[in-house]
């Protein structure tokens, strides 16, 4: 377990430092996929998933990331309903 979170916070430091060029809403977007990747194979492990189930919630963790995204001009945030729509309200 150790090992897979090591990993995972290498990989995590590796993609946030290809941020430097990006703008402030791709930064946002790569942020958020990192982090809900990393959610994702962390989960999956915590819960003694295969390798298989393990892919599948890291890449889903890392789609679902990417998707909460704040829109700084307006204050507001997209929530992702699941079926690849989206809707936007008041941030947390």
């Amino acid at each position: 377990m150790k090992k897979t979170i090591l990993i995972a916070a290498t990989a995590s430091a590796l993609a946030l430092a290809g941020c430097m060029d990006m703008s402030a809403s791709e930064q946002r977007q790569t942020q958020g996929a990192v982090v809900g990747g990393a959610v994702g194979l962390i989960g999956a492990k915590a819960l003694g998933a295969n390798t298989e189930w393990t892919v599948v919630s890291t890449l889903a963790g890392a789609a679902a990331g990417a998707m909460v995204a704040q829109n700084t001009q307006t204050g507001e945030c997209a929530y992702a309903n699941g079926d690849g729509t989206y809707r936007t309200g008041p941030c947390p």
